[in-house]
């Protein structure tokens, strides 16, 4: 009898030992599992031309996005503007991207006022209309609004403006669990020592930048930039402070590369910054169709992918 109890003991033993192997090899391969690279998602703003011409409707986006392959999407307010506090409407956003398979992940911010202007009422009531995206994208489980730091005066005014009204949108949006990211994109924000300055006057860890590829003109001129500042040089400025990245695109020559960016450079800055989130495709160019452009940077950016994250031998 005490023969089988010794040997019953031992069985148990033995079965245990293995699986707490088994637990140990699953937690590893958990554990060593590639959790740093990074994702891409589509920004809306490249299906502009079918959204304003009718051909596509707000709720369409998101099953675009995912027949097309990606993982997040950005949204542009302008293509629903008048639904910012109509949950019914937002949560039939949330139903079409759950079912496409797609994270909400921002909303881009337009026509709401400067952020930065001169005038204290005037960029008051900028920041008071930003409120509504800011409980918009927490509605919808985005991690970000994306706004502009526009406002008209010297260097220095406007950039002493964007603290003051940057600063007090991101104390509204901390209470919804929102940050606040603002993107080059045009005036003074296209100049990356500029943006990376307010940011680090700001320093608040829900404020951030969204680096754009190529949204670096500093003096427009009639038909063209008259001057633009160095793309490389502005994202590796901006990238500290990234929360998001827009990759910008036009034309592609016949090799599949972007005509104005150099793609790979620009994904190494973006990676060796330490960055692990979501690379937006944002196409803008007018050679191609907008799904034709789309799936071409796509393309492109796991191109990039393939050569920045080479496995280890």
């Amino acid at each position: 009898m005490i023969k089988l109890v010794q040997l019953f003991v031992m069985i148990i033993f033995m079965i245990s030992c293995k699986n707490m192997g088994e637990q140990k090899k699953s937690d590893m391969s958990e554990n060593t599992a590639d959790t740093t690279r990074m994702k891409i998602s589509l920004a809306q703003w490249s299906f502009h031309k079918a959204l304003q011409g009718n051909k596509m409707d707000n709720l369409d986006f998101a099953p675009k996005a995912g027949s097309m392959g990606f993982e997040g999407i950005e949204y542009v307010n302008v293509f629903f503007k008048d639904k910012a506090t109509d949950t019914a409407y937002l949560q039939k956003m949330t139903e079409k991207a759950n079912a496409a398979g797609v994270k909400q992940l921002l909303i881009m911010i337009d026509g709401e006022g400067y952020l930065a202007d001169l005038d204290d009422t005037k960029r008051e009531t900028a920041v008071q209309n930003h409120h509504k995206w800011v409980d918009a994208a927490a509605f919808l489980g985005c991690h970000s609004i994306r706004v502009n730091a526009h406002g008209e005066g010297s260097r220095e005014q406007v950039a002493e403006a964007a603290v003051k009204g940057l600063s007090e949108l991101a104390d509204y949006a901390v209470t919804k669990n929102i940050n606040v990211i603002v993107e080059n994109h045009g005036g003074y924000s296209s100049d990356g020592t500029w943006l990376a300055s307010v940011m680090s006057r700001i320093d608040k860890p829900n404020v951030g930048t969204l680096p754009d590829f190529g949204n670096f003109c500093v003096k427009p001129g009639k038909d063209k930039c008259d001057e633009e500042y160095d793309r490389y040089k502005g994202v590796e400025e901006l990238m500290p402070f990234a929360k998001a990245v827009s990759a910008k695109s036009h034309d592609f020559g016949e090799l599949g590369f972007e005509t104005k960016t150099d793609y790979l450079r620009m994904m190494e800055i973006v990676k060796n910054a330490g960055y692990k989130g979501f690379v937006g495709v944002e196409y803008e160019g007018e050679t191609l169709s907008e799904d034709e452009g789309v799936a071409a940077t796509k393309k492109l950016i796991e191109k990039c992918f393939e050569q920045l994250y080479v496995p280890e031998k």
